[in-house]
């Protein structure tokens, strides 16, 4: 299980870009990370085009499938829908990583349990400006 955000883990943080612009003042190599909208179509072609990393946050199966099939690395499921996306991106061998974003540490056990890809912590998602 992956773990994004936790203080016993040095790992990648997730930049939170709201246009094309905010792109330029993230780190080289990171994984951007934007809501699954049809507003945000033109970043994530973008994003696709210019073979960057990044992250997905849905809020049903459907936006799920969508999210894989416009190749992001990872995909974020609220807790409620973590089991459903797990079995369908196995079920599918989906190339994303389901990861569920969690509150709290005691929560880990819950989705490792269930089988869950990773968990993301809030304090890594940073957010950037244009």
């Amino acid at each position: 299980m992956q773990l994004f955000g936790h203080r016993f883990i040095n790992n990648q943080s997730f930049y939170h870009v709201l246009n094309i612009d905010a792109i330029q003042n993230t780190p080289p190599s990171s994984t951007l990370y934007l809501q699954f909208s049809e507003d945000n179509l033109d970043i994530i072609e973008h994003l696709r085009a210019n073979y960057l990393s990044f992250a997905l946050s849905v809020t049903t199966i459907t936006e799920l499938i969508y999210a894989s099939s416009l190749q992001a690395s990872y995909i974020i499921v609220p807790k409620e829908l973590a089991k459903n996306a797990q079995d369908i991106a196995n079920n599918y061998l989906f190339d994303a990583k389901i990861l569920v974003l969690i509150d709290d540490n005691d929560e880990i056990e819950e989705f490792a349990l269930l089988g869950i890809d990773g968990a993301l912590l809030r304090n890594a998602i940073i957010k950037v400006n244009s």
